[in-house]
Order: C-alpha cells, then structure tokens, then sequence
C-alpha cells in the first residue's frame, strides 16, 4: 500500500490542478502587480477605508512578513498584509487587501459559512497532524491497513473544511469588489484586473478541495481492496 501505483495515479491531476493554479495566480499577481491604481491608494489604505465604511474601526490592518501571505485573523479581529500588498499600491495589492477586508465583513456580518469554516479550523488542524503521525506509526510497526478507516476520517474532515472554504474566499471577493467600485476607490477600467487576480487566488482553493477529495476517494478505495 505504501508504494501503491493507484496512489499516483489518483493524486497525479490534483497534483497538475495544484500547479496550474499556483501558475494562474503569480502570473495575475505579477502583472497587475506592476500596474498602479489611478487613486494611488496602497493595499492598507483601500483596506482601511472599506473597514471604516462598514464602521470596523477596531479592526487593525498590519503588515506581516511573507509573499501572498495576507490574511484576515477572526481570532484578534485583525487584517495583516504581505508588504508588497501593504505599502504597494497596484491593483493587484489593492484587489488582495479588499479581499481579505471582505473576509472581515464576512465576520462582521456573521456570514454561517465563515462561522463553519472558523469551528472548523482546530478539527482540521488537529487532523492534519494525526494525519502524519497515524501514518507514519501505521508504517513502523505494520498497521496501516488497521489504520485506513481512522485515515478515511481524517481526510473526510480535510475535505469538508476545503469544501466550506470556497464559497466563504468566493463570497470574500464578491464583497470585496463591490466595495472597491461602490467606495470608487477602483476606476471601470481596472475593474478586470481586480477580478483577475482574485479569480486566480480562488482557483488554489479549487485546487485545494479537488486534492483532498482525490486523496479521500485513494484511501476509501484502499480501504475496499482491504
């Protein structure tokens, strides 16, 4: 089962799926990354403006360390930026920041997906690593065909967080560029950079659900042969 061929060939286009998204994504972030906005607003500032609009004050934007690293923290009430995304004011930096500024909305509004998605995130992350311990511990001491449905489990819980993801980045971009047009902090004709860039970020998520139901189907038929 280790060396299982079936294992590559199940994982193989979640692997090409997983690749052809990251391409997607640096090649629209590197392009409008290099194409400033008429309003010369950087990524903090169009953030800090949406949150204003919608009377989240409280909530801090602070710069991070990191590439794409940019994220909205429900547990500090925070919205962090990479510093190419804080300081820069491209549009694509500016796309990045109303994203994440559409997740603090998400938040605010209690959006039910983003509240799954928030109690859903310490299961995942405690399955995550039982992943790889049950895994590796089934292979020491030859107990991995026992360990197959806990493995099942695992990646079942994997799944279901991927699945709720995606329309909780998907509703986060949708908030997002209605608050770029509707504050007019983007101009029309930059309206299709916007939606490139966070188009192709969603797609890592796409990637993401389709790898784990891939690795979830591998382990389900594992578990069939077994």
């Amino acid at each position: 089962m280790i060396f299982d061929p079936l294992f590559l060939v199940i994982a193989l286009p979640g692997l090409i799926i997983g690749i052809w998204a990251q391409m997607k994504l640096h090649s629209a972030y590197g392009k409008y990354s290099r194409i400033s906005v008429e309003s010369g607003l950087t990524g903090a500032q169009t953030a800090r403006r949406i949150l204003d609009h919608a009377g989240l004050f409280d909530v801090p934007v602070e710069e991070v360390p990191g590439h794409l690293s940019d994220h909205y923290d429900p547990a500090k009430r925070a919205l962090f930026l990479s510093p190419d995304n804080f300081s820069g004011s491209s549009v694509a930096a500016v796309g990045v920041a109303a994203h994440e500024a559409g997740h603090a909305l998400q938040h605010q509004a209690a959006y039910s997906m983003f509240n799954l998605r928030m109690a859903l995130v310490p299961i995942t992350q405690f399955a995550s690593f039982a992943y790889l311990g049950i895994f590796f511990l089934g292979i020491v001491f030859g107990l991995l065909k026992v360990a197959v449905p806990v493995i099942i489990a695992i990646f079942g819980v994997i799944a279901l967080f991927q699945l709720v993801t995606l329309p909780v980045e998907y509703d986060a971009s949708s908030r997002a560029k209605a608050q770029l047009f509707r504050l007019g902090l983007v101009r029309e004709d930059e309206r299709a950079g916007v939606s490139q860039v966070l188009g192709a970020a969603a797609l890592t998520y796409v990637a993401a659900l389709v790898t784990s139901l891939l690795e979830l189907l591998y382990w389900i038929s594992a578990a069939r042969r077994n």
